[in-house]
């Protein structure tokens, strides 16, 4: 499921070039904070998806809300 999640999150990121920094620069609306930088867009994609998977674990462990991404929804079990 995480593997869904993240792969929802990469569709749905927005890249662009920033000039004056010579790099890319990516985000994922709805994913707030969820943001990397790279010399070259591949590289900028590789440490999106690292920054994703550490800002759902992240929110799982401080039982934060992880927003639904394309109809992909993480579930949480409460705990015993």
């Amino acid at each position: 499921m995480l593997s869904r999640y993240l792969q929802a999150a990469l569709h749905r990121a927005r890249y662009e070039i920033l000039p004056d920094e010579g790099c890319y620069f990516g985000e994922v609306p709805g994913l707030d904070g969820v943001w990397a930088k790279g010399p070259t867009l591949e590289s900028c994609r590789e440490d999106l998806a690292e920054v994703i998977e550490e800002w759902v674990l992240l929110s799982v462990s401080r039982r934060l809300p992880v927003p639904e991404l394309d109809g992909v929804r993480l579930r949480i079990p409460e705990p015993v």
